[in-house]
């Protein structure tokens, strides 16, 4: 049975998530504060976090900050905050998604199986097969060690980030609107808002383009999408 950790201050919401997600057939831990929370993330026991933004002892914000490069597993942001700066930041710090509040329980429930699966299946392909690299111009990524290099310099990447690279250099020249790596990436139908796409593609092309106001490699494709050149 996964194992879900839930970090909500609210009781009310956060025994909603629970019930649902028990019923999805999950195990459920709770903690109603950031500092106990930031300890059971860290513990590794887990197969995806929720996470709120707004909590007592340790806000969400810092929560990822902290747990990011040791956790590797989905994190979800759940947040009651409509702007759309506070969304940006909680995806820069490494957060792979987002749920803002009021949310359908059952749409809840369909991201985190949906993210869950993702995880699994990349980390199936990390796991397998031989060694191998995918290089074009500078860059070069081993899919097996999950190690991308730029110019020789090895550089870190969140999640999601990895898994865009991965996704787009493997399929070179190919263009892809915002829905469609949504679908891939994130691994559900486009209903949550591509504003994460957005916001993952702007942080990749500033770990490994030399200029990211004018990509060499991940390009923009006005009103169709994103691409990967070579």
């Amino acid at each position: 049975m996964k194992r879900i950790l839930i970090v909500e201050d609210d009781i009310a919401i956060a025994e909603i998530e629970r019930d649902f997600l028990e019923i999805s057939g999950y195990e459920v831990v709770l903690r109603t504060d950031g500092v106990s929370g930031m300890e059971e993330a860290l513990s590794g026991a887990y197969a995806l976090i929720l996470l709120d933004l707004m909590l007592p002892g340790v806000n969400g914000y810092d929560i990822c900050r902290q747990i990011r490069d040791k956790v590797k597993v989905p994190l979800i942001m759940v947040t009651a905050r409509s702007e759309d700066v506070d969304k940006v930041r909680g995806l820069g710090l490494g957060a792979d998604d987002y749920i803002s509040k009021p949310f359908s329980p059952t749409e809840l429930v369909a991201r985190v199986k949906a993210h869950i699966a993702q995880y699994e299946r990349l980390t199936a392909v990390a796991g397998g097969g031989a060694e191998r690299v995918i290089a074009h111009g500078t860059i070069s990524l081993n899919p097996n060690s999950r190690r991308v290099e730029v110019g020789g310099r090895e550089i870190g990447l969140k999640n999601k980030e990895y898994e865009l690279l991965f996704y787009l250099i493997s399929n070179p020249d190919v263009v892809f609107s915002k829905e469609q790596l949504y679908e891939r990436i994130w691994g559900m139908d486009a209903f949550g808002d591509t504003k994460t796409v957005a916001v993952h593609i702007n942080r990749l092309r500033e770990k490994i383009e030399k200029d990211p106001q004018n990509p060499s490699y991940i390009q923009t494709v006005w009103g169709a999408g994103y691409r990967f050149k070579v």
